[in-house]
């Protein structure tokens, strides 16, 4: 293999955190796949993988090799998509699901340099904090956090998710910090409703997963609604990291409860299956992709 080919064996068998899907996806076998990457990690002269029984995860090494083969290979896709096949450059429109506080946040704002490179493509966003359904509502790609349950779609992770609880400080002062998860209930919270129902908070602690539903007198199935009501002291909420990084970076809101944080989410970019990925959506999910990997609230764990 040739070292485009060996990065993107890494990125696969990173997106996949398996040696033997990495090998399936590639159409060779396991022990090729543990060779190469001991090779790139040898030629590196650095630990890029630890393996243990529980998986494998990056190194801090291993995190900046991925980073910078994503956008090394994202440009690179780019540029054959651009100057490729009859020097066509993509074009039309591209449908993009995802929620109103990630896209008016974080993709908008670099939309302007999308469109230097792509002037021929032209975005269509689908807000919605549900998941749609790809097919039947005619999307292109979906920006999906969690775990995926559906096999048939077509998935790229483009980064990850940490939850954040948080208050502002005047609410702390007023009504006093909780140690612990437990002490949330004597306290009012800012629920994210999806499907008519508050979602439960998840907390790390001492005996695993603890789970608490949370109440309180404002509720909302909007991201920046449960931001704007901690910013106005009106609860605690347990929402996502990148909902209030700069807040907690210009001490609008406290960062509360730190050490029960539970596990990072992925972050996936997802594509109808069954069919050929168009140029013109590979390019926005490249461009997806290296968004997230720059922003240290987004960028894969």
């Amino acid at each position: 293999m040739d070292r485009l080919d060996v990065m993107r064996l890494f990125i696969r068998v990173v997106d996949s955190g398996s040696f033997s899907q990495a090998a399936r996806a590639a159409g060779i076998v396991q022990p090729t796949v543990s060779k190469q990457i001991a090779a790139l990690e040898a030629r590196l002269g650095a630990l890029l993988l630890r393996r243990t029984s529980r998986g494998l995860s990056l190194t801090g090494a291993g995190q900046d090799f991925y980073d910078s083969a994503v956008r090394l290979l994202g440009d690179l896709d780019a540029a054959e998509s651009r100057i490729g096949r009859g020097q066509i450059a993509p074009s039309g429109l591209v449908r993009v699901a995802l929620s109103a506080g990630l896209g008016r946040m974080y993709v908008v704002p670099r939309l302007p340099d999308f469109f230097a490179q792509f002037p021929e493509v032209a975005i269509d966003l689908d807000i919605s904090e549900r998941h749609v359904n790809l097919i039947e509502d005619g999307i292109d790609v979906a920006i999906r956090i969690g775990h995926l349950a559906d096999s048939t779609l077509v998935a790229r992770r483009i980064g990850s998710m940490t939850m954040s609880t948080v208050a502002s400080p005047a609410y702390l002062e007023r009504f006093g910090t909780p140690m612990t998860p437990d002490e949330l209930v004597r306290h009012a919270a800012v629920p994210f409703m999806y499907q008519g129902a508050p979602r439960p908070w998840e907390f790390n602690g001492p005996d695993g997963v603890a789970t608490l539903v949370p109440k309180g007198p404002v509720q909302s199935n909007d991201a920046e609604h449960i931001r704007a009501s901690v910013l106005a002291g009106l609860g605690i909420a347990h929402s996502a990291g990148w909902l209030f990084a700069a807040d907690i970076a210009s001490g609008a809101v406290t960062h509360i409860l730190q050490e029960y944080t539970p596990a990072p989410y992925p972050i996936n970019a997802v594509c109808p299956g069954g069919r050929r990925v168009p140029g013109k959506v590979t390019v926005f999910i490249e461009f997806l992709s290296r968004i997230f990997a720059e922003e240290p609230a987004l960028k894969r764990a």
